[in-house]
């Protein structure tokens, strides 16, 4: 008897919130035996007439796949899912937003107990999910053996992105984009508090807004990106360190006069200025990134 190339790979998956749902329909769509589990088992009911098994334990649903994916709220739901289920011969995805030194812990964890590791951080929201063209992905981290077998499975919900061996890079990779994201919500936040008093329209100055982001994040990122590489900070430098120090104040009784707090903008301001006073006024921003790297 020979193996049926179509037959799609089995995928037992813990968790079943917003995303794990979504997940879990991409699989079912593309035609993977599916076994769920959720602590709340009422969540996994319209999976169930879908097509999913559903497993009354962490323990079955592990025990029916050799892929097993988890998607549980943190580090320690993980713990508890798993706490005394045999992992031995399975492949562990866990897709579980954590932190690098959890993610690394969390792969040690899985190897003493017999099992491969590979560690995911989502760059997608759940409605993302299955839709090819949304440009969701995950990264993965951890075994590149593990990653090459899977690879294709895992590209059914989302695309992927193998960044290394290290289990914790995934995570870093997910959280250092999050936080860029957050960053760029927070200049957002405070231009449209300045315009907030005004006989302004949000709708028509959102468009200004999100193409001047836009056009200043590209060229910007992969300016700092070749700097920190070459240790360099004043190639082809625009504008100045000195020349925006210098700028600051403006901004800052600008959101005086709209009654605005300059709380989202003033740290930074106080980074360049730090920043100036131990470097080059002739620098770019990308000296910033040093001042943050702790010395300890």
């Amino acid at each position: 008897m020979t193996a049926n190339p179509n037959r799609k790979t089995p995928v037992t998956l813990l968790g079943l919130g917003a995303m794990g749902t979504a997940l879990a329909r991409a699989w079912l769509a593309a035609g993977h035996p599916l076994t769920v589990w959720n602590r709340t088992p009422a969540r996994a009911e319209a999976l169930a007439a879908e097509g999913a098994k559903v497993a009354d334990s962490a323990a079955g649903a592990v025990a029916a796949s050799t892929l097993v994916v988890v998607c549980l709220l943190d580090d320690a739901s993980v713990e508890t899912a798993l706490d005394g289920v045999g992992l031995t011969g399975k492949d562990l995805v866990n897709l579980t937003t954590t932190t690098p030194a959890q993610a690394r812990a969390r792969a040690t964890w899985a190897e003493e107990r017999g099992a491969r590791y590979l560690d995911g951080g989502i760059m997608a929201v759940p409605p993302m999910v299955g839709i090819p063209e949304a440009g969701g992905y995950v990264f993965y981290s951890g075994s590149r053996e593990l990653f090459e077998l899977h690879r294709e499975s895992l590209a059914v919900p989302v695309g992927t992105a193998y960044v290394g061996e290290d289990a914790g890079f995934a995570a870093l990779h997910d959280v250092a984009l999050l936080s860029a994201m957050y960053g760029m919500f927070a200049g957002a936040a405070h231009a449209f508090a300045l315009i907030r008093r005004e006989d302004i329209d949000p709708v028509a100055f959102a468009p200004l807004l999100g193409n001047w982001i836009k056009a200043m994040a590209g060229s910007s990122i992969e300016q700092t990106a070749r700097q920190l590489r070459n240790g360099d900070y004043t190639t082809d430098v625009v504008s100045d360190l000195a020349m925006q120090v210098a700028g600051t104040p403006t901004f800052l009784s600008t959101a005086e006069e709209q009654g605005v707090s300059p709380e989202l903008i003033a740290p930074y301001f106080a980074l360049m200025r730090r920043r100036l006073d131990v470097g080059s006024g002739k620098e770019d921003l990308t000296g910033l990134v040093d001042l943050l790297v702790r010395k300890d």
